[in-house]
């Protein structure tokens, strides 16, 4: 185990060293498949995500997911120091990816590589490093799920202090659009486009879902863009705008917008671009997630999005770091955490085997 962590440490400081942001992440696809096979292990690759199943695979048996992802976002623009430079100080790794989701990736790998030849194991292992997460892209892990053997239950490898997030709100990003009546500043105006976003923007801050979940709280909705006119002198007839809307595990992608269309007035409609990103859970009774309670760790819901969200069976996010240094600058992850994590996905997994 010892050397694992040395070595996954290794491998991470290589892969900040290698730019790998979301959509462009061959290089780093193949650092992850070197290692894989230098530990004797047959890779599968798939556009830029790489998997492999344990040497015992049983078809008979049931099969769980070890996955994470090795894309990045672009580097914040309040970096003082290179983001690809990978350097350590007083035990942190410093490094673009380091935190979200370099340590998790890693440490997930070697746990795989640890538990790759193990006989007679209750649950076969499948290990995907996935491409896309951060832009929730087509070529990411929703675009193995049908080459990988079906799935019974996951871990995802996201930063969450090591703590086991059984809950994650999906998202919707909504396209809206309300109409008015163009025509010359000078003149008065009833039906105007920006002043009819308002009125519905206003309903998107103040509206409250009936439903509460025990582990997500609140379904949020929030505008984040907003765009109309070209000209100070001309009234636009549209006015366009984003909503961000985090969508717990009481209700459907559906019902959201079933309920948010039911609410506007006409002269404002909004499009999903996607459905697919959905909120996912694991019951508490799982036995991973007992696994997990018996070792000391805690339960809670975790408001981010990842790779759980095109997932249709039950998930638990579970990994080293934390989640408010993901895309902050100077990204970090402690090399303790990272030998934290290794340790504590193996306890967890041999407590299930």
């Amino acid at each position: 185990m010892e050397e694992l962590y040395e070595e996954a440490v290794e491998v991470l400081k290589t892969l900040i060293r290698t730019p790998s942001l979301s959509g462009q992440e061959s290089a780093t696809a193949e650092i992850i498949k070197n290692w894989l096979e230098q530990h004797s292990i047959p890779v599968h690759r798939s556009d830029n995500n790489i998997w492999a199943v344990n040497a015992d695979f049983d078809e008979s048996k049931p099969t769980f997911l070890l996955n994470s992802h090795h894309d990045t976002v672009k580097p914040n623009a309040n970096y003082t120091r290179d983001p690809f430079e990978a350097s350590v100080e007083e035990g942190k790794l410093f490094g673009l990816g380091s935190n979200d989701a370099g340590g998790c990736l890693v440490s997930l790998a070697a746990t795989f590589i640890y538990l790759y030849g193990r006989k007679n194991l209750r649950y076969n292992i499948v290990f995907v490093a996935s491409a896309e997460e951060e832009s929730s892209g087509s070529l990411g892990l929703n675009s193995v799920l049908s080459q990988i053997p079906p799935i019974e239950f996951a871990i995802v490898g996201e930063p969450t202090l090591l703590n086991l997030a059984i809950a994650e709100k999906g998202l919707l990003v909504l396209d809206g659009t309300s109409k008015g009546t163009s025509g010359h500043a000078a003149h008065r105006h009833d039906d105007m486009a920006i002043y009819n976003a308002m009125e519905s923007i206003r309903w998107f801050r103040e509206y409250e879902f009936d439903k509460v979940s025990d582990t997500l709280g609140s379904v949020k909705m929030t505008v984040t863009q907003i765009q109309a006119g070209k000209q100070h002198n001309v009234v636009p007839g549209i006015c366009s705008f984003v909503v961000d809307v985090r969508v717990t595990d009481v209700y459907t992608n559906e019902e959201i917008v079933e309920t948010i269309q039911k609410h506007l007035p006409a002269h404002t409609k909004v499009t999903p671009r996607s459905m697919r990103l959905r909120s996912s859970s694991i019951p508490t009774n799982h036995p991973i997630v007992q696994a997990g309670l018996r070792l000391g760790r805690e339960t809670y819901g975790s408001p981010t999005l990842s790779d759980q969200s095109v997932l249709s069976c039950p998930s638990l996010k579970l990994g080293p770091g934390d989640s408010k240094r993901s895309h902050m600058a100077d990204e970090f992850i402690f090399l303790a955490e990272i030998k934290a994590g290794i340790l504590l996905y193996i306890q967890t997994i041999e407590a299930i085997m």
